[in-house]
C-alpha cells in the first residue's frame, strides 16, 4: 500500500481477482466447458476442437484491440468507465449460456458465443484493472501484491466450484451432486441444468465483488475527452511500437510472453476436456479436480508472490516454465490404460470410486503440480511486465501485454483444435503445449534484468 492509500482501496483491487476467477474456473474450464464437450458437442474430439476455434477468434478480437484501448484509457485517465463497459460483457456471455440446452436447436453456437463475449468481457476488465497496480504499492511490495490477488482469486474460484458442485451440478445418471443432495431450484440433470447454471452463478458472482473495486478504489483522474485521449493515444501506441526495437528487454519479454501464455491459455482451455476424453470423467469428477487443482493453484500464488520480492520475477518465471514443461509431458505420456507412453496400467473400472485408477491419480498428480505453479506464473508475468514499462504508460504497457498475450493466443487453441480434428485424437493436440511451453523458456533465458529495478542481474 502507497499514496496513502486505505486498505480498503487495496482490498477493492484485489476482489477483482476474486470477482473474475469463476468465469475462468466454471466456464472456461471444470464445469462449462467439459458439458459442452460430453452434453453439446457430437463426441469430445469435435468439442476440443469447437472450443479450440472459439478460444482462438476470442484471443483475435483481445490481439486487436487490447492494446489500443489502453492507450487511450492511459490518455483519458480514468479507468473504471473502461472496466464497467467490459463487464457488461462479461456478464451478458456468462448469462447467454444457460439457454444452451442439449438437444435444442442452435446449442452449439449459442454456447460458443456466449463464452467468446464472456471471455473478451473478462480480458478487457482485467488489462485495465491490472494498469491500476503501481497506483496501490510501491515497486518492492509489487510482487506480493499481484500475488495476493492470484492468490484471492484462486479462493474466489474454489469457493464458487464447490458451491456449484454441492448445490447445483448433479450426475446426470443418479441425479445427485458431490454431497449426495438433489440440485437446488429444482435443476434438471437430464438437461444440464447445474452445469448452464455455472454461466449466471458467475454472472452474479461478478456483480457482487466487482463492486467494491468501484465503491473503495480511486480511479486516475481524467486527463482528457475520449475525442482528444483517442487521438494522443494513438499516437503513443504507434511511438511505443515503433520504439520497441529501442527498448530490447521489453521486447524480448513480450514475445516470451506472448509464448508461453499461449500454451498456458491452452491448457487450462482443455485440461479438463482431455479428460473428458481420455477417462470419461463426469462434471462432479473433474469438479473435484478442480478443487483439489485450486487449492493448490492458491498456495502457489502466495507463495510465488514471496519468492518475487525475495529473488525477483524473472527466475520465478522461468522455474515455473520449466516445471510445466515436464508436467505437459507428464500429462500426455498418460492415457486410460499407459504411463509414460508404455507402462501398462489397469483402466477405470465402472463403479470404482473417485480417482480410483492409477491413470487418473497421476493425472491428479500432474495436475496439482500445474496449479501449483500456474498461480506463480501469472502473478509473477506481470509484476514483471511493472517493472519493465514506463510509469507513465502503465495502461497502454499492459494493453501490449495483453496483446503479447493474446495475439497468438488464438495459434496454440488453433492449432490444438486442428490437430485434434485432423488426426482424431486429443493427445496429438495437445502435444503442441509442450512446443509453446519450451519456446517461451528458450526466449526469456538470456533477458537481463535492472538491479536496481528487479532485484536480479
Amino acid at each position: 500500500m502507497s499514496r496513502g492509500l486505505s486498505r480498503a482501496a487495496v482490498a477493492g483491487w484485489v476482489l477483482f481477482d476474486f470477482a473474475a476467477q469463476p468465469v475462468f474456473t466454471l466456464v472456461t474450464t471444470f464445469i462449462f466447458a467439459p458439458f459442452f464437450a460430453a452434453r453439446l458437442a457430437a463426441d469430445p474430439v469435435q468439442g476440443q476442437a469447437l472450443w479450440g476455434f472459439a478460444t482462438g477468434a476470442a484471443g483475435i478480437a483481445i490481439a486487436l484491440f487490447s492494446p489500443v484501448l489502453g492507450a487511450i484509457a492511459d490518455a483519458a485517465g480514468s479507468r473504471k468507465p473502461w472496466i464497467a463497459f467490459f463487464s457488461l460483457l462479461l456478464v451478458t456471455g456468462c448469462m447467454a449460456l444457460w439457454w444452451a440446452v442439449p438437444g435444442s436447436g442452435g446449442a452449439v453456437a449459442l454456447a460458443l458465443f456466449g463464452f467468446f463475449i464472456a471471455t473478451i468481457g473478462a480480458e478487457f476488465a482485467t488489462v485495465f484493472t491490472n494498469a491500476m497496480m503501481p497506483d496501490l504499492a510501491p515497486p518492492e511490495r509489487l510482487g506480493r501484491l499481484s500475488g495476493t490477488g492470484w492468490a484471492v482469486g484462486y479462493v474466489g474460484g474454489l469457493l464458487s466450484l464447490a458451491l456449484m458442485l454441492v448445490f447445483f451440478v448433479a450426475d446426470p445418471h443418479n441425479g445427485h451432486t458431490l454431497a449426495g443432495l438433489a440440485p437446488a431450484f429444482g435443476l434438471d440433470p437430464a438437461t444440464g441444468g447445474g452445469d448452464r447454471a455455472s454461466g449466471p452463478f458467475s454472472a452474479l458472482w461478478y456483480v457482487v465483488f466487482i463492486a467494491p473495486l468501484f465503491l473503495w478504489t480511486p480511479d486516475a483522474p481524467r486527463k482528457l475527452p475520449l475525442g482528444q485521449a483517442a487521438r494522443r493515444g494513438l499516437s503513443h501506441l504507434n511511438a511505443t511500437i515503433r520504439g520497441l526495437s529501442r527498448t530490447p528487454r521489453l521486447a524480448r519479454y513480450l514475445l516470451a510472453h506472448m509464448v508461453y501464455v499461449d500454451a498456458l491459455v491452452a491448457l487450462f482451455a482443455f485440461g479438463g476436456l482431455y479428460a473428458t476424453g481420455i477417462f470419461g470423467w463426469s462434471t462432479v469428477e473433474i469438479g473435484a479436480f478442480g478443487i483439489l487443482l485450486t487449492i493448490a493453484g492458491t498456495a502457489g500464488a502466495f507463495l510465488g508472490g514471496a519468492l518475487d520480492d525475495r529473488f525477483g520475477p524473472k527466475p520465478v518465471v522461468m522455474a515455473a516454465l520449466l516445471i510445466l514443461l515436464m508436467a505437459a509431458i507428464g500429462i500426455l505420456s498418460l492415457s486410460a490404460d499407459r504411463a509414460l507412453f508404455v507402462i501398462p496400467l489397469t483402466p477405470p473400472q465402472p463403479g470404482g470410486g473417485l480417482f480410483s485408477a492409477t491413470g487418473e491419480r497421476l493425472y491428479l498428480a500432474f495436475g496439482l503440480v500445474i496449479g501449483s505453479v500456474a498461480g506463480a506464473l501469472q502473478a509473477a508475468s506481470r509484476t514483471l511486465l511493472v517493472r519493465l514499462a514506463e510509469p507513465a504508460q502503465m495502461t497502454e504497457a499492459f494493453g501490449l501485454y495483453a496483446l503479447s498475450g493474446k495475439m497468438t493466443s488464438f495459434l496454440c487453441p488453433l492449432a490444438v483444435g486442428a490437430l485434434t480434428a485432423w488426426s482424431g485424437s486429443q493427445r496429438v493436440g495437445m502435444s503442441v503445449l509442450v512446443v509453446f511451453f519450451a519456446a517461451g523458456a528458450a526466449l526469456l533465458a538470456p533477458l537481463r534484468m535492472d538491479d536496481r529495478r528487479s532485484h536480479i542481474s
